[in-house]
Parts: C-alpha cells; sequence; structure tokens
C-alpha cells in the first residue's frame, strides 16, 4: 500500500488531466468530423440519385450508383478518421510518431512489391467503381457465375446466386464480367408451335398478349417499349420456334418473363394452337420364335423346342 501511495504521489497529476483534457477534445472533434462527413455523404446519395431522376434515368438505377459510391466513401472517411485519431493519441501520450510515419512509408513500399496481388485488386476495383461498370443490387456474370451483387469494396466483390451461396471474387482476378441489369433489361423468348400451325395466326396472338400485359395495371409500368417479335427462327425437330423479346426496366425481366409465357400459353389453349413436345418413335424387332420359348418357360413347361 505504502508503494502505491509513493508512486500516485509522483504523478505529475496536472500534466495528466490536461493530456486527458486534450485527448477527449480531440477525439469528439474526430467524432464531430466524421459525423459531419457521413451526413454530408448522406446528402449527396439523395441529389445524386435526384439528379438522375430528372435526367429521365430510372430511379432505382441512380440509387443503386449513388450507394455504391456512398458506401465506398464511408469506409475511406472511416479509415483516414481511425488513423489520424490513432496518431494523435499517440503523440499526446508522448510517443514520438515521426518513426512511425517513416516506419508505415517503408512498409507500405515493401507490402507494394510483396502483396502484388493485393494491390492489383485495389487498382481493378477502383477503375471498376470509376467507370460504373456494376453497381449493388445489379445482377452480373462474373466469371461465369451469376447472382446479385451483394456489395462492392476495392479489393473484392460480393455475389449471391439463386440458390443463396455467396461468391466472393478478387476485383483483380476478374475477367470477364456481364451486367445484365444496366440501364434496361430484356427477356428474350422462343416459343414452339406445331408444324401444323399457322406461324402468322401465333405470331399474332403473342402480339395481342404483349398488348395485354403491357396494359396491366401491374406489369405494364415494368415493361419500357411494346414487345418485339422477331418472326420464325428456327424449323427444330418437332416445333416451328418463334422468338422475341421484351424490354423491362432492370431486374424486373424474369418476372414479366414468366407473366408472359403463362399468358401465352392460355391463348394457345383458347385458339387451338399446338405447343408440340419432342415425340420418338421405338421400333422393337423380335427374334423368331423367341417370344413363344419366353412364355413357356415362364409357364412352367421347360425350354421350348423349335
Amino acid at each position: 500500500m505504502e508503494i502505491w501511495n509513493r508512486f500516485v504521489t509522483a504523478l505529475d497529476w496536472p500534466v495528466i488531466i490536461g493530456t486527458g483534457i486534450r485527448l477527449v477534445i480531440i477525439l469528439v472533434v474526430l467524432w464531430v468530423i466524421s459525423w459531419l462527413v457521413h451526413k454530408a455523404l448522406d446528402r449527396f446519395q439523395a441529389r445524386l440519385a435526384e439528379k438522375g431522376t430528372e435526367k429521365g434515368k430510372a430511379g432505382t438505377e441512380q440509387a443503386k450508383r449513388a450507394e455504391t459510391l456512398t458506401h465506398l466513401l464511408r469506409q475511406l472517411v472511416r479509415i483516414a478518421v481511425l488513423a489520424v485519431a490513432a496518431l494523435v493519441v499517440l503523440k499526446e501520450i508522448g510517443v514520438e510518431i515521426a518513426p512511425i510515419l517513416a516506419g508505415a512509408g517503408i512498409l507500405g513500399l515493401a507490402v507494394g512489391f510483396g502483396a502484388q496481388n493485393l494491390v492489383r485488386d485495389v487498382i481493378s476495383g477502383f477503375f471498376l467503381i470509376l467507370e460504373n461498370q456494376v453497381r449493388v443490387g445489379d445482377v452480373a456474370i462474373i466469371n461465369g457465375t451469376g447472382g446479385l451483387v451483394e456489395a462492392i469494396a476495392f479489393r473484392t466483390i460480393t455475389l449471391r446466386d439463386l440458390a443463396g451461396t455467396v461468391h466472393i471474387f478478387p476485383n483483380g482476378t476478374i475477367t470477364t464480367l456481364a451486367n445484365m441489369t444496366r440501364d434496361w433489361s430484356a427477356y428474350v423468348f422462343e416459343i414452339g408451335i406445331a408444324y401444323g400451325e399457322d406461324s402468322d395466326r401465333a405470331v399474332a396472338v403473342i402480339q395481342r398478349v404483349g398488348e395485354e400485359l403491357a396494359a396491366d395495371e401491374h406489369f405494364g409500368p415494368l415493361i419500357q417499349e411494346p414487345l418485339e417479335v422477331f418472326g420464325v427462327d428456327k424449323l427444330a425437330d418437332s416445333a416451328v420456334v418463334i422468338k422475341g423479346r421484351v424490354k423491362t426496366w432492370p431486374i424486373h425481366q424474369w418476372e414479366v418473363g414468366r407473366e408472359l409465357l403463362r399468358r401465352v400459353k392460355k391463348a394457345f389453349d383458347a385458339e387451338g394452337i399446338e405447343i408440340p413436345f419432342p415425340q420418338r418413335a421405338v421400333h422393337v424387332r423380335q427374334e423368331a420364335g423367341a417370344f413363344e420359348r419366353a412364355m413357356a418357360e415362364q409357364a412352367g413347361h421347360g425350354p421350348a423346342t423349335d
């Protein structure tokens, strides 16, 4: 107890209290700066979405782009604030930060040479975001794997496929990227009819169904342009294939396409237009007398003789 009392008495309490007050003030100032920057980013996100809507672009498209940009900017601000706070705190408690800064520079140079893949990922991610190639909320196919973009960072991009599996790709490893929901989407359909049906009549029915779908109060707002029927695209083995396309707002092509096919099926049934299915004729060649021998053996009469 006596040692503890001597230790407490030996402390320079005015210096400790002054340092503590300065640290609290510095941390509060950094917190206020971080809060103000986040508020400014929220306003920037809302303004960016509003500006895109004024230009006639889809609100969801601009919202996805704004969310992606502000998320990354928030990450940068958070890292910068934490780094500054750590350096200021170290300086206040008497640690010389000049050697730390010099060592960080040398360490950064060493990391630059040793972690080339990491640097490649960051640079690739920077250009991926700068060029607006893909946004959070898009449906994309990356290196042959498709899914919903859940997160984009400077180093990685995260997809979740239809089965719920999460795929994480380092940005530097992305060799092919296909964005299926950029500005507009389309559902391409191929509908087969029997060879005995009138293809012009079938096309007219499909066009009529497309017009009814565009007039629907739920599906109409999801469609950008009237349905396009390209015409007969294939003379397949068992069907005449009619090909067409319906353009929709991003990520709604599958919803509209499923409803279109449902209505076409019902319309074809009502009009008596046959949708064929593959058929195959099987010819069985029976060896002379084999059937009779098999029946005799089954009846228990022993092997049959010719």
